[in-house]
């Protein structure tokens, strides 16, 4: 399959693993699992941005392997690190997500890779995990940072 068609598919999973943490009230979960100071506003920006991230990924695949391969880092990275990783955690306790970061994500995330490798090589994958660690560590930051005296608008 062609990187162009994968990074498509990538942005269609990715929307529906939103569908899936909206469902199953990923906001709750978060606060109660994670410890995140989240709001469905926070959920809600946050995941448009995403989307926005997955088109501007697909439309330059061709042009640009980073893109995709970043986009499905980010894919590897939030299935692993805020689904699996958390579900093992909380003993079973179910995360809104689990589902389509097991079955779309990490498939993907490994087709991506496997198809984009031979022709960029593992400099360019390197490069991907870290501006996917950045882009999924940003919006965690600025929730904790948001309740710091320097940063509130009263």
């Amino acid at each position: 399959m062609m990187l162009t068609t994968l990074a498509w598919l990538g942005l269609a999973a990715y929307a529906a693993h939103i569908l899936e943490e909206h469902t199953f009230d990923w906001r709750n979960w978060a606060r109660g699992v994670m410890g995140l100071p989240v709001e469905w506003t926070d959920f809600y920006v946050t995941n448009a941005v995403v989307i926005v991230l997955g088109i501007v990924q697909a439309e330059l695949a061709a042009a640009l392997p980073l893109a995709p391969l970043s986009f499905a880092m980010l894919m590897l990275i939030n299935a692993v690190v805020f689904h699996i990783l958390p579900f093992i955690r909380a003993r079973g306790r179910f995360s809104p997500g689990l589902i389509t970061a097991v079955v779309l994500f990490i498939p993907l995330g490994i087709a991506v890779i496997y198809t984009a490798l031979p022709a960029v090589g593992w400099g360019t994958l390197v490069a991907a995990f870290a501006v996917a660690a950045v882009i999924m560590a940003y919006p965690v930051v600025m929730l904790n940072a948001k309740s710091k005296p320097f940063f509130r608008q009263t």
